[in-house]
């Protein structure tokens, strides 16, 4: 089997992180070696820039935000990612990538797309994805759920809902080369066995 790099991507609440455990404790059981990142992190530099993106008590501007994520992403990729999978028959399983910046900086805080693709690809190296589940869910329940969770927000989860909107509704819409939709609304096992097939389609070739 060839490297193989998925990414989950979604709203706030989804599951993504939930997910990525249990699509990689599957894919483990297959035998295949699975190697789980989160964004930003990875790294003690990226880390570092998540820890500051992150941090409510700071106030950043839409292109310092971006640049912070992208600092950390071309860390990631560079130190962790890009040789995981240039060691060959290896899984890279991300909890968010290029497509929660398009989510967050452009539909979210509104800058100009093609600059901020440019600046991807270049924090990226190119480094696309193979397959992007997205989980599709209502904003509203994904702040319901954090909610029951007891979990406290980070800077980004404290934004006007109107700014979540945004962001969900591009998520929703998303669509290209290796981009699936998945029911956020499903349970953990079920979703996890729906992604799950869906990757192993990918795998052996099929759409």
């Amino acid at each position: 089997m060839a490297p193989f790099f998925i990414v989950v991507e979604g709203p706030e609440g989804a599951g993504k992180t939930t997910l990525v455990a249990g699509l990689a404790a599957r894919m483990r059981e297959a035998g295949h070696q699975v190697l789980e990142v989160r964004e930003p992190g990875g790294t003690d530099g990226a880390e570092a820039a998540r820890d500051l993106v992150l941090d409510p008590a700071r106030r950043w501007s839409p292109a310092a935000e971006l640049f912070l994520i992208l600092a950390a992403r071309a860390e990631l990729v560079d130190k962790v990612i890009r040789p995981h999978l240039e060691r060959g028959d290896r899984v890279v399983i991300s909890d968010r990538f290029d497509l929660s910046t398009v989510a967050y900086q452009v539909a979210g805080r509104g800058l100009e797309r093609e600059a901020v693709l440019a600046a991807n690809r270049l924090a990226t190296g190119g480094l696309v994805p193979d397959v992007t589940l997205v989980l599709d869910l209502d904003p509203a329940e994904g702040r319901r759920r954090q909610q029951v969770q007891g979990k406290r927000p980070d800077r980004m989860e404290r934004e006007h809902p109107a700014m979540h909107d945004r962001v969900a509704r591009a998520f929703r819409d998303a669509g290209g080369a290796g981009i699936v939709h998945l029911d956020a609304a499903l349970g953990p096992e079920e979703l996890a066995n729906v992604a799950w097939d869906t990757v192993r389609k990918r795998l052996a070739g099929t759409p």
